[in-house]
């Protein structure tokens, strides 16, 4: 019956707008307002029913014989009235019907066809008024129009034309949630949690976030001039950027070490979970076998399809519930879970996230967290945690609106508070001293320490083998001689090719090369010394390009250490307990 109501309370909206375009009336309009008064009727007189027993039963209660005389029972019978009175009133103005609210609305719309400085089409304000109700609800409800809907779509597809971020709105200005990667906005210096307050000479306060976007976009090779605000910075910064044809690749990946991967996902496309596979297939490929475990980079990810960061969870688990959502309608309430097979086998994860992950980023997040599958590292998310349902209508538009929360296994919401990571790290900076640091001395550098036993041991081993060799060999008598020389001086072969060494190398020192030395060989690397030397150097470069992710990866190798250890562990015990026996089944 509401509904019916509400709809021809609309019907009698439009025929109030006919009637405003047209004073002197028609017909149609006429007979339409008669026949909604008569379906009315019956409401109203409902309406009115309820309303006469709600006054008599407010007559009645101070009619209740009172303790305190007659002026008493006066009194405290007026101030009843007056408090019922004023009850009632605030009951009305809380309980407007659909019909009264909507004769406001169609009162506005004649006033503005009737007295506006210039004449407004109908379908322009018609539009104005959705968006504006779209728009009042929550930063992220639009309604989308021709070309705004078209940009949508390709947004979610991965290719638009544009600055390369995603915004919203806060405190009428432009918020950035975050700058996608190898776009014009990133690499001019954009940074998440700017406040854009102009673009060019425009100013943003009360603009429309779909109008903004509008003038962001434009033709490859223009320029736009950001104004921002940047926390920190106590004067707006001003920062020009050149449109470009965004192409977002969603993830990327490399090897940051040996069997430790990398994966990057910007933002969360149709694509992106299948694109995953293949990245980690393709680094499984490149160490020949399983990784000892992965960082899984998801700072300034603005978020994107709700079933793609669904898929790319369940990559990671293999069984439990991932995410799932609750509104007002029976559609919105679904449920995403877990299928079996992780593709890492159960190795270590680690997530990055910062406070430009959002929305998508933070249901990876909070899932992961939540089963305990990866230790959250960086700084709190976003807190975008409702979802939006794009609706489309009829002349190409749409309707962009939130239908949901979400929340993760656990049943946290993440709306206005975000992921808060396992490891908190601030967003700094390392810069590496470019002075050399004096030589470090260790033991090994002090006069007269003690040898390593285990060399001495190995040394001794070797020498019992040389020596076994000698033996079954027998030596001539000039073998015999140059071997009684070698405690007095060395050969006029070893002495000619030192004068070489020494002709061609004036700085160097004594050498203590063979016959078959070449220049420089003195200063030759075993390949374990070169592996480690160009694995210190990679740490170096790592921990100054990016600091937050070579933290990630000294505490992926701390988790694989610790996960992969124990059956290491077990070999070595079940190893030493042989020993044991074997020893004294020798004492005995």
């Amino acid at each position: 019956m509401k509904n019916r109501v509400f709809f021809l309370s609309l019907l009698l909206v439009f025929s109030s707008m006919a009637m405003a375009r047209e004073p002197a009336g028609g017909e149609i309009e006429e007979r339409l307002e008669d026949q909604i008064k008569e379906h009315l009727k019956d409401q109203d007189k409902d309406q009115d029913r309820d309303q006469d027993k709600d006054e008599s039963r407010d007559e009645l209660t101070p009619e209740k014989p009172q303790q305190g005389g007659e002026t008493g029972e006066k009194q405290q019978s007026g101030e009843q009235d007056k408090s019922a009175e004023e009850k009632s009133t605030e009951e009305k103005e809380k309980q407007r019907t659909p019909l009264e609210t909507l004769r406001l609305f169609a009162e506005a719309y004649s006033r503005i066809k009737q007295n506006y400085v210039e004449s407004v089409d109908d379908k322009e304000l018609i539009e104005h008024a959705i968006r504006g109700m779209l728009e009042g609800l929550d930063p992220h409800s639009d309604f989308l129009m021709g070309d705004d809907y078209l940009d949508l779509k390709e947004s979610t597809h991965g290719e638009f034309g544009g600055l390369g971020i995603e915004v919203g709105t806060e405190n009428g200005f432009i918020k950035v949630i975050a700058p996608m990667d190898d776009t014009p906005a990133q690499k001019a210096g954009v940074k998440a949690g700017d406040l854009i307050i102009r673009l060019d000479e425009k100013p943003v306060k009360g603009m429309s976030l779909s109008k903004a976007v509008k003038l962001m976009r434009g033709k490859p090779g223009t320029e736009l001039m950001l104004t921002i605000l940047r926390e920190g910075e106590e004067q707006p910064l001003q920062i020009k950027v050149v449109r470009d044809i965004i192409h977002v690749v969603s993830v990327k990946s490399r090897l940051l070490e040996e069997k430790f991967g990398y994966i990057r996902i910007s933002n969360f496309q149709i694509a992106t979970a299948r694109n995953l596979l293949e990245k980690v297939e393709k680094l499984q490929q490149q160490t020949e076998g399983s990784l000892k475990g992965l960082i899984l980079d998801l700072r300034n990810n603005p978020g994107g399809v709700l079933t793609a960061a669904v898929a790319v969870s369940d990559a990671f688990l293999d069984h439990g519930l991932i995410v799932y959502t609750e509104g007002r309608t029976a559609d919105s309430k679904i449920t995403y879970s877990a299928t079996a097979n992780d593709i890492l086998d159960g190795a270590p994860i680690v997530v990055l996230v910062n406070e430009g992950s959002a929305s998508a980023s933070e249901i990876v997040a909070g899932a992961l967290q939540d089963h305990r599958r990866a230790v959250i590292i960086g700084q709190q998310t976003f807190g975008k945690g409702s979802v939006q349902t794009v609706v489309p209508v009829m002349d190409g538009a749409a309707i962009k609106l939130t239908t949901a929360r979400y929340y993760t296994p656990q049943g946290r919401s993440i709306q206005a508070e975000g992921i808060k990571p396992d490891i908190e790290l601030a967003p700094v900076s390392i810069e590496l001293s470019k002075k050399i640091s004096a030589h470090s001395i260790k033991e090994k550098d002090l006069t007269g320490h003690l040898e390593n036993g285990d060399g001495e041991k190995q040394q001794q081993g070797e020498s019992k083998e040389s020596d076994t060799e000698t033996a079954e060999e027998p030596q001539s008598g000039d073998d015999k001689q140059q071997d009684q020389d070698t405690g007095k001086g060395k050969g006029k072969k070893q002495e000619q090719n030192e004068d070489k060494e020494k002709q061609k190398s004036p700085e160097s020192g004594d050498s203590d090369s063979d016959d078959d030395s070449k220049p420089g060989d003195e200063d030759a690397q075993s390949p374990d010394e070169k592996s480690d030397e160009k694995l210190e150097s990679q740490e170096k470069v790592l921990i100054s390009e990016d600091y937050a992710l070579s933290e990630a990866l000294n505490l992926l190798k701390g988790m694989a250490i610790f996960l992969h250890g124990s059956a290491d562990k077990k070999q070595q015990d079940e190893k030493a307990q042989k020993d044991v026996k074997q020893n004294v089944e020798k004492q005995k």
